[in-house]
C-alpha cells in the first residue's frame, strides 16, 4: 500500500472553490479506485496551502485509477472546474509507504 500526498498552492481568494473541487473528488476517487482520506483546505496559518490524502495499492493501481479517473464524468468535469476557476497556483504529487507500522503494539524485550 503506498499514500498519495497532494501538496496544493492555492490563490487564497479562491478557498471555496477549491472546497468544492475537493467535495466532487470526495465522490469521484473513491468511485475509480483509491481509498480516499481527504481534502484538506487552509484554516489557520497560510491560506495558500491545501492537500489531497489518499492510498492505493501500488503504482500499477495508481495509473489505472488515474485512467478510469480521467474517464469518469465527475472527474472530468471536476478538472474543466479547476482548470477554468483557476483557483490551483500549484500542484506537487508525492507517493510513500507508512514505515511506522505496527504503530499500536509496544515492542515487548
Amino acid at each position: 500500500m503506498i499514500t498519495c500526498f497532494i501538496r496544493y498552492e492555492i490563490d487564497p481568494f479562491k478557498v471555496s472553490a477549491f472546497e468544492e473541487y475537493a467535495r466532487s473528488w470526495g465522490q469521484a476517487i473513491p468511485r475509480c479506485g483509491a481509498d480516499l482520506i481527504g481534502y484538506y483546505a487552509p484554516h489557520e496559518g497560510s491560506s495558500t496551502i491545501a492537500y489531497g490524502v489518499y492510498n492505493i495499492k501500488d503504482l500499477a493501481a495508481y495509473e489505472a485509477y488515474r485512467e478510469r479517473l480521467r474517464n469518469d464524468p465527475m472527474g472530468r468535469a471536476n478538472y474543466e472546474f479547476a482548470k477554468r476557476e483557476q483557483f490551483i497556483r500549484r500542484e506537487d504529487r508525492i507517493f510513500l509507504r507508512l514505515a511506522s507500522t505496527p504503530h499500536t503494539e509496544l515492542l515487548k524485550p
